[in-house]
């Protein structure tokens, strides 16, 4: 009876820790987030309604990049240092608490590179590409507080371009210092 017991409570505390779809965020407009209003549980089959926590969904239409969120000083400096490469539809989302104009350099960073840096409504305002271990700054050329980085050339090859917007899913739990 006990082994029953502690399964049942671990359903519990699972249901409980993955949500209903109200703990992510998605940042769709200017207002910095907004819920999605669905409360419906999808069927088992189909995808689960919020990325795993620490990480977001970048959608461009049809393409979505699964990104790892880098949402505090340490992880944003870290970035993307040390890989030997960037799968196709992966990357980093680098989340700021404040909107201002933003430099990158590709310090350590041994993969060539593209970011997109993000404006109002998630619109792209800029794509730059960055090459491996490239110190020199690269600047988003507006104010922003995301951007995106990709293996260089994936924006190109999915005809992602200025002025295209994103709807970005966060994981559940997202904190931004």
């Amino acid at each position: 009876m006990d082994k029953w017991k502690n399964m049942a409570c671990l359903a519990v505390i699972f249901t409980a820790a993955c949500g209903s779809g109200n703990g992510g965020q998605v940042r769709g407009d200017a207002g910095g987030g907004s819920d999605t209003g669905d409360e419906r549980a999808a069927p088992a089959s189909q995808a689960p309604a919020l990325p795993p926590p620490g990480t977001a969904w970048v959608i461009f239409g049809t393409d979505t990049v699964r990104a790892e969120v880098a949402s505090t000083p340490e992880v944003r400096e870290k970035g993307l240092m040390d890989r030997g490469s960037v799968p196709d539809g992966t990357g980093m989302l680098f989340v700021f608490p404040r909107v201002e104009e933003r430099s990158f350099w590709m310090k350590d960073t041994h993969v060539a590179l593209d970011i997109a840096f993000f404006g109002d409504s998630n619109q792209v305002i800029s794509i730059r590409q960055m090459e491996p271990l490239d110190e020199s700054l690269t600047d988003s050329g507006g104010p922003t507080s995301l951007a995106l980085e990709v293996r260089q050339g994936w924006f190109a090859d999915q005809g992602i371009e200025v002025g295209v917007v994103a709807e970005i899913v966060f994981g559940p739990g997202l904190s931004i210092s």
